[in-house]
Parts: structure tokens; sequence; C-alpha cells
């Protein structure tokens, strides 16, 4: 079966004080991600998500990209009781549309570009606390931060590597392979 979704936008993480993204014209994704993110790399130093290897252990970088669809956030801001939530609060690489139930799709799955180039999905992006304290602040309601954890599960996207570079930009359509 295949899904057909809508990039609707790009987003980058270049500011090294924050995981916040900023929305930006295109980007020609290579093998690491994007150049300039903050989790652009072939190698990550692993963490609490990899709690298989010491801290700080070199791994190769599966979360090159965060990705979001359009119909998750809304589910989100209406469990949250919010006008919206941007994905670029959550840290978002990539916002679509078309796929309401993105955050379900499995580990291994392929995402074609439009260009040529591939991602591939990594699975499900925990929600945690960084997330929720942007809502949080927003919308000047502290009991936000704990709320988005819980109404955000099974909702907040997936990771993904680029397996081939290719060039992506908002009007592209992706096709996921499921």
């Amino acid at each position: 079966m295949t899904i057909i979704a809508k990039v609707e936008a790009v987003l980058i993480a270049d500011d090294p004080a924050t995981f916040v993204t900023r929305e930006i014209d295109g980007v020609e994704l290579c093998f690491g991600g994007m150049e300039g993110d903050r989790h652009f790399g072939l190698f990550a130093k692993a963490d609490s998500r990899q709690p298989m290897y010491k801290r700080g252990t070199e791994i190769m970088n599966r979360r090159q990209l965060s990705i979001v669809s359009v119909e998750e956030l809304q589910r989100i801001a209406e469990r949250l009781g919010v006008e919206i939530i941007r994905p670029e609060w959550l840290g978002a690489n990539i916002l679509v549309s078309g796929v309401p139930h993105l955050t379900r799709l499995p580990m291994g799955i392929r995402m074609m570009l439009s260009s040529g180039g591939g991602l591939i999905c990594e699975g499900e992006n925990e929600p945690c606390a960084g997330p929720g304290k942007v809502i949080a602040n927003h919308y000047g309601d502290r009991t936000l931060t704990q709320l988005f954890i819980k109404q955000a599960q099974k909702s907040r996207g997936i990771v993904a590597y680029i397996e081939r570079p290719g060039e992506l930009k908002p009007g592209d359509f992706m096709e996921i392979h499921h």
C-alpha cells in the first residue's frame, strides 16, 4: 500500500541555543540529514533513548529528521484544549498532510521524495518535556508541559534518516510505502 503525503513545510533547527525549528524554502537532504540542523550527522552520541550503550558512546544517527503531520498536530491541540500546535515548537523538520496516523507507521518503511531521495522511518518520536515547555510558555499555562507528554502519545510524529539524498521543498509529494 502506498500513502501520498504532501510536504507542507520544511524546517531547520540551526540555532544552537534551542531545538525549536524555523521554516525554510527547501533543502538538499544529504547522508547525515539537513546540513546545519542540530541533528545533522552520520553519527550521534547515545543518550537516554539507547540505554544499552553508555551515555555519550558514538552510534549511528537514526534521528536525522523529525516528521509530523498536520492532522496529528490538530488532534494534540484539541486534546490540550488549545488553538494550535506549531511544528517548530516540537522541533520538527518536515510537516506533511494526508497522513492522519503518521506516528503509527512502522519502523523500516520507506518514504520516497519527488526528487528521487528516500527516507527510512525509525519509529515514533516520543513526546518529551522540551516541546511541552515551549507550548506551555506560548499559552502561559505551565500545566501544558506534562499534559503534552500524556496527550501526544502515539501522535507526536516520527523520526527518520536519509537513505538516498534528494531535494525537499514545500508542495512536494512523498510516497510512503507501507
